[in-house]
Parts: structure tokens; sequence; C-alpha cells
């Protein structure tokens, strides 16, 4: 005859199985995925990154930024933009206890190969997915992002070149 506490042991562990995937983190895209569902697809610079609102989480209480990244489209592998031009990308904060890497953040100096979606209404635009945005070509400059609504972080400024007299 099986113990209780045996009993109730595989008991939670089919529960808790069975509830683990919908916690779970979405699969990610592949890269042609990624590719095919993005009216973006470039290598960029992030020149600066803006707070735009605070919101309050429902759950948790937890004060999450809104942000808004200045990117400057170094090469283009598809869509209606051009090297040189600056595109706009905007994103939410999650809390800090939300099980994987639900948004993607931009930040300042950073330089890596993303995949965009173009936002109702057609001026700024969304990352495609969790992991749209590629490994870093160079690495930021900080990934201290801005807290207060209306403060910019910007990219640090190319080192000028100097002449020795």
């Amino acid at each position: 005859m099986p113990r209780p506490f045996t009993v109730l042991s595989v008991l939670l562990l089919v529960t808790v199985g069975t509830l683990a995937p919908a916690y779970a983190l979405p699969a990610p895209m592949s890269e042609q995925e990624l590719t095919d569902k993005s009216d973006v697809v470039a290598q960029v610079r992030v020149l600066a990154v803006t707070c735009t609102s605070i919101t309050q989480d429902p759950d948790t209480g937890e004060a999450l930024p809104g942000y808004l990244a200045q990117l400057k489209v170094v090469e283009v592998d598809k869509g209606d933009v051009k090297p040189g031009e600056v595109v706009l990308v905007t994103w939410h904060a999650i809390p800090k206890d939300a099980a994987g890497p639900w948004t993607v953040y931009y930040y300042p100096g950073e330089e890596m190969v993303t995949h965009l979606t173009k936002r109702s209404g057609g001026v700024t635009y969304a990352s495609t997915w969790w992991n749209a945005k590629g490994d870093d070509v160079r690495s930021p400059d900080t990934r201290d992002l801005p807290t207060t609504p209306g403060e910019t972080v910007g990219q640090m400024p190319e080192p000028e070149p100097q002449t020795p007299l």
C-alpha cells in the first residue's frame, strides 16, 4: 500500500509539471521566421534611449519605465530604410521577477543586427520577438537606462583624433 506522503508528492510533481509550460518562455523564432515577420532587418547603432513614461505594474506594483530608442541604421538586410537613417523603437520594461526576457532592451552605443516590426500608425518600431536582437557587434557604452520621464542617456561620442604638435 503506497504511503500518503509518496502519493501527495507524485500528485504535486504532476500538477507542477502541467502548470510549468503556462509560465515558460515561448520558443525563440528561427532566423528565417524572424526575417519573414519583420519589416526591417538591419545592423543598427543605438544613439540614445529616452524614458517616455512610468506605469505601475498591476500585479507587482513595480514602477516600469517605457522607452524610446534612436537607432542609426548601419546596414540593411530587409526593409525600406537606408544606411544613415534613424529609426525609433519603443518598448516597456517588465517586472524584475518575470520569467524570461519578454522584452528587448537597447543600450546606448550598442551595435547589433535587429529585427523590427512597424507599429500601427507607422512612426515607431518594436522588436519582432524576444530573440529579435543579435549578438553585439559593438558593446554598449552603458547598461544604465534613464528612469525619469524625459531623461535621455546617449552614446558616448567617438574620441576626436589627436595630432601631436
